[in-house]
């Protein structure tokens, strides 16, 4: 009954209470966000939902589009900046989902969107997280995060989705709010600034080939390509916004 009815009810509820309390932080971030930025201080990217059926996710923008002579984006270290650093830390980046929450793309607890890039390399039970709304935190952000690896991660997304209740969401709520803003852990890998797409973990261990990861790429490319043509986006979107990870 909860999973599958109360759940999106109160998701909606909760989304829209938050956005009224924290519209004057909401403002504020975008002030200061779009000066720290020079720009837009917005970041959208497409992401598998539910279904696998691909939303565009918005957050705080965390790292510039700065580019080499090639035209091509600088690596995330580079472009990561303190203040994004600081959004990372706190969670604060995450804070513009709670409109897709709003909307019905996402909801406050489940398996966190990945790219679509990461969901080409998923095996098909893997690919089962995507048979409830992905959430703002889940069962995997409070168990590590960015921390642990692909398969423990994933394997936390479908231990959720077997059994989705009212206390388990709340216990989840409670955790990440002390992890983010109390504790300010597993935010990131190790020695790194972002999370390793799943495709290039998979390519660094040897457990797909060259011509696998290639070949998946091209896969996502083509995923995102007929979502943008069915939203009627313009095609030169898909470049820009699936050029990064962001945080995961």
């Amino acid at each position: 009954m909860y999973s599958r009815f109360l759940k999106r009810v109160i998701d909606f509820f909760c989304a829209l209470a938050a956005i009224c309390c924290l519209s004057p932080l909401l403002v504020v971030l975008t002030v200061v966000g779009a000066f720290k930025m020079k720009g837009n201080p917005f970041f959208t990217q497409p992401r598998p939902g539910k279904d696998e059926k691909i939303f565009k996710l918005v957050k705080f923008r965390t790292m510039t589009n700065e580019k080499d002579a090639n035209g091509k984006l600088l690596p995330d270290d580079v472009r990561l900046t303190a203040y994004g650093k600081f959004l990372r830390s706190t969670s604060l980046d995450e804070l513009p989902e709670l409109f897709n929450i709003l909307k019905g793309d996402m909801a406050v607890i489940g398996p966190r969107p990945q790219l679509v890039r990461d969901m080409v390399f998923m095996t098909p039970e893997q690919r089962k997280r995507h048979t409830v709304r992905q959430g703002l935190s889940g069962l995997a952000q409070i168990n590590g995060r960015n921390a642990v690896t692909w398969e423990k991660k994933i394997e936390y997304d479908l231990e959720y989705i077997k059994k989705i209740t009212f206390l388990g969401d709340v216990k989840i709520i409670l955790t990440t709010l002390n992890k983010a803003f109390i504790k300010r852990s597993d935010i990131t890998e190790e020695g790194s600034d972002t999370a390793t797409d799943l495709g290039d973990y998979l390519l660094a261990s040897g457990r797909i080939t060259r011509e696998e990861y290639d070949r998946g790429q091209e896969e996502a490319k083509k995923l995102i390509a007929m979502s943008e043509c069915h939203s009627g986006a313009e095609g030169d979107r898909i470049h820009e916004v699936e050029g990064s990870r962001e945080k995961g």
